[in-house]
């Protein structure tokens, strides 16, 4: 069973997301909460594995509530969901470690899909979202110099595994391309993530992208 947790300000919204929810017996909603501060209260009596998060929201929001979650341990896989798939929304969001971005108009088999996706280690983004990126990489194609440099230290075999990850591929596929096991490619990508700075695939994504990889 993977537990829920939903953030959002709206009471309608989160009636909803909780109504999706229970349609799939894998899922469970452990608590729901109106604003950020609220959430990270629910969060440290009840942890949960898979926030579902507002970015716009009174008091604390999203973007914030991100920020908060940074070095927590254990820390929720986060689904950033709005109605906005603006750039400066996107990018900020998912370099601050979200795992997810969907709009909250997508369908609801894609939304408990995107949650067991997450669960699992992999990363979800709408197709609108995935435009939004594409679109940053075509109109800031310069190479991040302190990206470059992390990038720099993974070994060959590393790199292989890091620019396949980042072209959207599965552990499984990625073992497939590279004639290597799934317990390989996990180990593979959890050294990446240490030596890139980050926490989750999305993240390890842009930051190959932005070293040029």
């Amino acid at each position: 069973m993977i537990a829920v947790g939903i953030v959002d300000d709206d009471p309608m919204v989160r009636t909803g997301l909780r109504f999706i929810l229970a349609e799939d017996p894998s899922l469970e909603v452990a608590w729901q909460a109106g604003d950020g501060a609220a959430a990270l209260a629910e969060l440290e009596a009840t942890p949960v594995d898979v926030l579902l998060l507002d970015i716009r929201m009174p008091g604390m929001d999203g973007l914030a509530t991100l920020e908060a979650l940074a070095g927590r341990a254990p820390r929720p896989k986060v689904i950033v969901l709005t109605t906005f798939s603006t750039d400066d929304y996107v990018v900020r969001a998912l370099r601050l470690g979200a795992d997810g971005f969907l709009l909250k108009d997508a369908d609801p088999a894609r939304l408990t899909d995107a949650v067991r996706r997450v669960h699992a280690g992999e990363p979800s983004l709408s197709p609108e979202v995935t435009n939004t990126l594409i679109q940053v990489a075509v109109d800031k194609p310069a190479v991040d110099p302190e990206a470059a440099a992390a990038y720099a230290r993974l070994t060959a075999r590393e790199r292989e595994v890091a620019v396949l990850m980042a072209d959207g591929l599965t552990n499984a596929q990625i073992g497939t391309r590279l004639g290597v096991s799934m317990a390989s490619v996990k180990a593979h990508l959890s050294t990446i993530f240490a030596k890139l700075g980050v926490d989750n695939r999305v993240s390890a994504a842009m930051r190959v992208r932005a070293a040029g990889g």
